[in-house]
């Protein structure tokens, strides 16, 4: 736990960023605040500037129009607040929160966050395309995820379930990465940062538009990073290295991506390969050995069709061809055992929307995935022994309708569902309704009805070990969400906007892992059911100056629908501060973001993981050199020390370790620190 010291320290940070002089935001231009907002006139109101996004109903809208809560969070917003990962952008939005076990990183989504879960409550795509792989339906958030985030062009993030229109996973949030153009670029982009342990990255991307129509971009990415010397106090013996394990925290990928467009049609492509050490000693592996290590391993090819027939008719269609290959390496006295899994599917999607009447928008469209591989593989090495030889394959299609009917001018009735059939366990059906209504310009309220559904993945399907312990239930049946929520959203003036909403949503058929009395086996079941409700607010400002902030607080109440209990890994309250303020004008900003989780419920009942802050600050230039951009981070500024809840392959009850450095006997054993204050610095050239 950091020093008293340090909330004093963060507390006045936090004052002082809300006691910036009206007249510093608004030195270079005339700002309408707060209490003008009645002065101004109806044209002037709907001037007032509102994003688009394109997620939440599969066509570009406007988000007062959009039946759900959206965030969205730009490349620039990246760039000035220094984000690394897609953990990190998901990190800064309102309601979400994310933990990492030096291997892999987790999403919560309001109150919802099981260990041993791979993310497969959430649905993530790059450019509309589906990346959840088909075996774990895991969605990489990491350095595993498979795109480079200086190519993102923005992430837009769409709360609630989203299964109505993208089937399996969009449990509580689709989440679209939206890559950039090569038209963006105009020539040569090179980059390169080093940080904290040892850390290094190399990019170099091309892009370009031609005269004739065609569209590219290309670039590969390489990293490389050392890893800490980590201390666990659960092997603090001698023939562990009293506890300290070194560089066996390393972490590499390379990754690339190619788009090339013309006309209608764009074909994008990306190879991405990650190999992560494992310092942890999860599964009750040796500790201290560096062969101890995970690979994954993403390539897909994807071919879009986008045409356009005026204000009455759009017609898009995909197809596409995904890989996924991950390769574990355990070590269990000496011998190496390899946990495998390769998937491979190749599918199609054609979706249509119209206008009729003036007053309707209606999209259909049906989608078919062919899983032709979906292989478990586990054995020793020396001497070799067989454990598990899982071959499976599997079909899904879906269909769906939504019409968006303006019954006035003010007044939207969003009203879709899709039906998915899947050879593992059959169809479900699932609905949203959405009514939209705008009494005043500026002036937004949102009554949301929805259900989505996860499906067993093969994983849980079919992993059959039982000299481990463990078997599968090709028996599972889907898990499913039911959603209510309420939804206020205000723009004061042209440059503010602030949201409140309300949610309660209850969960039916958890799957959860449970020891069958009839053989000793863990096995998977579908007994649990959840429920929470939970109120979130933000206020978000953008200033012609250059000053932009954002600011959220998230209240979340999840239980056990049968016990009562709240649940593991479920924070009751979030709070999120980001603030840009532009040091000179144009050219150099100072990004300060201040995030605060309240305490969870680790897996050892009645443990809990402390509450915490973490602030982190980036200094970034945009041409302040010609062609030239700098930027340099300092994450965790006052070096908190906090942990997340582990899963339970792990023996520590918070995970990850601490660095040795930090070690503190007379400090509680229950805390173990995630990482401390580290930095970045990064340049990049355009030719």
């Amino acid at each position: 736990m950091h020093k008293p010291s340090s909330y004093y320290l963060q507390a006045i940070l936090l004052l002082s960023l809300l006691l910036i002089p009206p007249q510093y935001v608004c030195a270079e231009n005339a700002v309408t605040t707060p209490g003008d907002i009645k002065n101004l006139s109806i044209e002037q109101l709907m001037d007032i500037e509102i994003d688009t996004v394109y997620t939440a109903s599969r066509y570009e809208q406007k988000v007062t129009e959009a039946p759900s809560s959206v965030s969205i969070v730009t490349g620039v917003e990246i760039k000035r607040y220094g984000y690394r990962t897609l953990a990190d952008i998901l990190r800064s939005v309102r309601g979400f929160y994310v933990n990492y076990d030096r291997n892999y990183s987790y999403v919560g989504v309001r109150g919802f966050g099981r260990a041993g879960d791979y993310n497969s409550h959430i649905l993530l795509l790059v450019d509309g395309h589906r990346i959840n792989d088909n075996v774990y339906d895991s969605a990489p958030l990491g350095t595993e995820f498979p795109v480079d985030v200086d190519l993102i062009d923005r992430v837009e993030v769409i709360r609630g379930p989203g299964s109505s229109l993208y089937g399996s996973n969009a449990f509580f949030a689709v989440i679209n990465v939206i890559t950039r153009r090569g038209e963006d670029l105009g020539g040569v982009e090179m980059s390169g940062e080093a940080g904290s342990v040892d850390t290094y990255k190399g990019r170099v991307t091309y892009g370009k538009s031609f005269n004739n129509g065609i569209e590219t971009l290309i670039s590969g990415t390489y990293y490389d990073s050392s890893g800490d010397r980590l201390f666990f106090k659960e092997f603090d013996t001698p023939a562990n290295n009293n506890g300290i394990t070194d560089h066996t925290d390393f972490d590499r990928f390379y990754k690339t991506l190619a788009k090339l467009s013309y006309g209608d049609f764009t074909l994008e492509g990306v190879y991405s390969s990650r190999t992560k050490g494992i310092p942890t000693a999860s599964f009750g592996t040796d500790f201290n050995d560096r062969s101890n290590r995970t690979t994954d391993s993403w390539w897909l090819a994807d071919l879009k069709y986008a045409h356009s027939l005026g204000n009455s008719a759009d017609i898009t269609g995909r197809l596409f061809y995904d890989s996924y290959d991950y390769d574990g390496d355990y070590v269990y006295s000496g011998v190496v055992n390899r946990d495998l899994a390769r998937g491979r599917w190749w599918g199609g999607e054609l979706q249509a929307a119209v206008k009729l009447f003036d007053r309707h928008r209606l999209i259909a469209g049906t989608e078919y995935r062919d899983n032709i591989r979906q292989d478990q593989q586990n054995f020793d090495e020396t001497p070799f022994t067989s454990n598990l030889s899982d071959r499976r394959d599997s079909r899904i299609w879906a269909v769906y309708l939504q019409d968006e009917f303006s019954i006035f001018n003010n007044l939207i009735l969003n009203a879709g569902a899709r039906y998915d059939h899947y050879s593992t366990f059959g169809s479900t059906v699932n609905p949203r309704l959405a009514l939209i209504y705008t009494p005043f310009a500026g002036t937004v309220f949102k009554i949301l009805y929805g259900s989505a559904f996860r499906a067993p993945n093969v994983y849980e399907l079919n992993y059959n070990i039982p000299s481990l312990n463990v078997k599968g239930n090709p028996n599972l049946g889907p898990e499913k969400i039911r959603t209510y929520e309420l939804i206020y959203e205000q723009y004061i003036g042209s440059h503010i906007r602030g949201t409140i909403s309300g949610f309660y949503y209850n969960i039916d058929n958890l799957i959860v892992q449970m020891t069958d009395p009839d053989d000793g086996l863990d096995v998977f079941r579908n007994l649990d059911r959840a429920e929470a409700d939970g109120v979130e607010a933000e206020l978000e400002a953008k200033f012609e100056s250059g000053l932009t902030g954002r600011a959220s607080y998230s209240f979340q109440d999840a239980w056990d629908s049968d016990t009562g209990q709240t649940l593991v890994n479920s924070p009751r309250h979030l709070a999120k501060l980001n603030v840009t303020i532009p040091l000179l004008k144009e050219k150099v900003f100072l990004g300060i973001e201040e995030q605060f989780t309240d305490r969870r419920k680790t897996m050892n009942a009645g443990n809990f993981a402390k509450s915490f802050f973490v602030t982190n600050l980036t200094l970034s230039s945009r041409d302040l050199l010609k062609n030239l951009e700098l930027s340099a981070s300092l994450y965790n500024l006052f070096d908190c020390r906090y942990g997340d809840p582990g899963g339970a392959e792990h023996i520590q009850d918070n995970d990850p370790a601490e660095p040795s450095r930090f070690k503190d006997p007379a400090r509680p054993l229950d805390i173990i620190q995630q990482d401390g204050r580290t930095f970045r610095v990064k340049l990049t050239y355009k030719f």
